[in-house]
């Protein structure tokens, strides 16, 4: 009797021994298909991470079964057991609601890809590029250095900045007496001499969409325009850059750009 409850227990665990085996071979060879069709390697981060909490949640449930089989062989009623990690599950579940909806919440930030490392976003109020995703966190660090930790179910909302394309959006402000045609002319074949350039030519693959008059303020006509850039993260190089040579060629032109002025007198006292 107590050689076949040995040989038993053996099966057992050569049968999880070989399960494992076989989830840890079906997720590699997951990750080898999706790497084969991978657009780049945000996709393939992706797969790995998501494979490796797939690999990790499968293991988990051959052990449990594995070792509920075995101690039903040695005799042990699994019942009990079964009751008081059922409590305990309540217990511990009611205290790690947050934990769960993280990983939930990072599942399907995941799936969806919603979030890639290297991009910049603006989640829960603060914004950063995204150096980490994982399924209990995404880690944001800002302009200034500083790292965000920010726990994935926490996240409702998430602007991406950095998706696909972007398109820049350039106000200038000029004197009321300036030709608003002629400045908005003179946008153009800034942005025109700025895509020639071999250095900013691949980054801005449209020519200037120009808005027209913004807003009237009290001291200039605000002229809007944008840019279409690709990829976005390149977006605020090329603001800067265009900006920087919209000002050259305003001073150029003799093209004033007005700024806000205090006159003070000083009143004289009859004596």
């Amino acid at each position: 009797m107590l050689l076949v409850r040995t040989v038993r227990i053996a099966v057992i665990l050569l049968v999880a021994w070989l399960v494992q085996r076989f989830v840890g071979r079906l997720v590699r060879a997951m990750h080898r298909a999706v790497e084969r069709r991978a657009g780049d390697h945000h996709d393939l981060q992706r797969a790995g991470t998501l494979g490796r909490s797939l690999r990790y949640a499968l293991n988990v449930l051959v052990v449990l079964v594995a070792g509920m089989l075995v101690l039903g062989e040695l005799g042990i009623s699994v019942a009990p057991i079964l009751a008081t990690a059922g409590v305990a599950g309540i217990a511990i579940g009611f205290g790690a609601q947050s934990l769960i909806k993280d990983y939930f919440n990072g599942f399907f930030i995941l799936v969806e890809d919603q979030i890639r490392e290297g991009d910049v976003v603006e989640i829960v109020g603060k914004s950063g590029l995204v150096e980490e995703v994982t399924l209990r966190f995404v880690r944001l660090r800002d302009a200034e250095g500083h790292v965000h930790i920010i726990p994935n179910g926490e996240i409702k909302v998430v602007t991406n900045r950095t998706r696909e394309f972007a398109t820049p959006v350039v106000d200038v402000g000029v004197a009321y007496r300036e030709d608003t045609d002629q400045v908005l002319d003179v946008m153009r074949e800034t942005a025109k001499a700025m895509r020639a350039d071999p250095q900013w030519r691949a980054l801005i693959v449209e020519d200037l969409e120009v808005m027209g008059v913004e807003k009237m303020g009290d001291s200039a006509v605000v002229l809007r325009a944008r840019l279409k850039v690709v990829p976005p993260i390149q977006q605020w190089n090329v603001r800067r850059e265009y900006l920087k040579r919209v000002k050259q060629a305003f001073d150029e032109r003799g093209i004033e750009i007005p700024f806000p002025q205090i006159t003070l007198s000083r009143e004289k006292r009859k004596p």
